[in-house]
Order: C-alpha cells, then structure tokens, then sequence
C-alpha cells in the first residue's frame, strides 16, 4: 500500500508542476480571500526571515526542491547547491527560475532511494515531511543524518493542520490522517501521503532518533526550524 501510493504521489506531483506555485502564490483554488492570504503571506515572510538567519552556507542540499520558491533563496547563501526532486517537470521550471548558474547542482532522483554522494553542510527541505510516510520517517532521517557533516545542520519548513493551506475544493481529513485526495485544475484526482507535526511532538521524535532541534509554528500555517545531530 505505502509504495502504490508514494507511486501516486510522484505521479500527482509531476502532473502538477505546472500548477504548482498557485498554491504558494494563493492564486485560483487556493485563493481564500484577502484577508487570509494576508495572514499567509505575512507568516511566509517570517519563515523567509528565520532561513536568512539560519543562512544555509556551503555545500547545501536541497531534498525535494520542487518548481524553486526555496531554491532561490537558498542559492543567495550557498557555496554550492544541490537540488534534487523525482520530478523531471519540476526541476525544469526550478532550472528556469534560477537561471544558469554553475554553483547549482540538480540531480533527478527517487528521494526514498537515493543515497547521499557526499556530505553537506546543511540539508533544507520544505513541504516535503508531510510526504513522508509514517513507516519511512526513521529511515528519512537516517538518510538526512548520512548527508550531513558532523557539524552540518538541518532547515525544513512544513504545513500546519489548516484548512485555509490547501485548495477550496480540497477537503482535509483529521488530523491523524496519512493520506489526502488531491485535485488537479483539470479535476483529475490523486491520492497522496500527508501527515501534519506540531513543533513538540515533532522535537520529541527527533530527539528519540538523536537529534537536537528548535521548532516553530506561525499563528496559523508554518512549522519550521533548525537542528541538528546530538554529538
């Protein structure tokens, strides 16, 4: 079942890549009204904020780097990025928006598969957790863990359970749902893995795998912060 529908999933999200930074952006379905996408650039802008203070420096890999509304920023403070997704369609919009640049490094790869070639001074991922499944959670954190230097750090950036995240036709389960349905401009519909943390329940888990980490939630959107290996 976990591997039908992470196959889905990456189906979903190669379908999507060209819809993909309406959600980010609050455009169409994901237009709530002026004063909720107020509230979600505002807090968009604070987790902007606390990644330039973070300032992700060196060798930096980005897991899950999608259509590039992070990779941008993440090139201002990198020596050197990495980016790598499962989606070819992504990766060429990603590539589009950074322009040619010789110290950005994309790689086309199965995340759950792919094996670190080398290791990073920081590892970024945003949206991408909640896509993990339940029964792959310790095994991605071993792989963040194998890309890091030992003084290496983590940044990720992720959704809050809120209806208002997502599209108008979209309709969110409980809160200890693994898996949504998800819609398409078109209408065609997918189901994906989607599994919403709050900042201390997430802390705790890492901390029982060996991390030590300090997150966050905006008022309404955002669960973010930093971390890093327990020496």
């Amino acid at each position: 079942m976990t591997e039908q529908i992470i196959k889905e999933q990456i189906d979903y999200y190669r379908a999507r890549a060209g819809e993909y930074d309406e959600w980010f952006l609050r455009q169409g379905r994901y237009d709530h009204g002026e004063d909720f996408n107020r509230r979600w650039f505002d807090q968009a802008a604070q987790i902007r904020a606390a990644l330039d203070a973070f300032a992700p420096r060196g060798d930096v890999l980005e897991i899950a780097c999608g259509t590039g509304l992070w990779s941008e920023q993440l090139a201002r403070h990198a020596t050197h990025l990495t980016a790598i997704d499962t989606a070819p369609e992504v990766i060429a919009i990603n590539r589009q928006r950074l322009g040619d640049q010789d110290y950005v490094r994309y790689e086309e790869a199965d995340i759950f598969t792919w094996q670190p070639p080398k290791r990073y001074d920081a590892v970024f991922f945003s949206f991408w957790l909640s896509h993990v499944p339940a029964d792959h959670f310790e095994l991605f954190w071993q792989k963040v863990r194998s890309a890091l230097k030992d003084d290496g750090r983590f940044f990720l950036v992720d959704s809050i359970y809120n209806q208002t995240t997502t599209a108008n036709n979209h309709v969110l389960l409980g809160r200890d749902s693994t898996v949504q349905d998800r819609k398409l401009n078109d209408g065609r519909s997918y189901r994906i893995v989607k599994i919403y943390y709050e900042p201390e329940d997430l802390a705790a888990r890492l901390s029982a795998l060996g991390w030590q980490s300090d997150l966050k939630r905006s008022a309404d959107y955002f669960l973010y912060g930093s971390g890093g290996p327990l020496l």
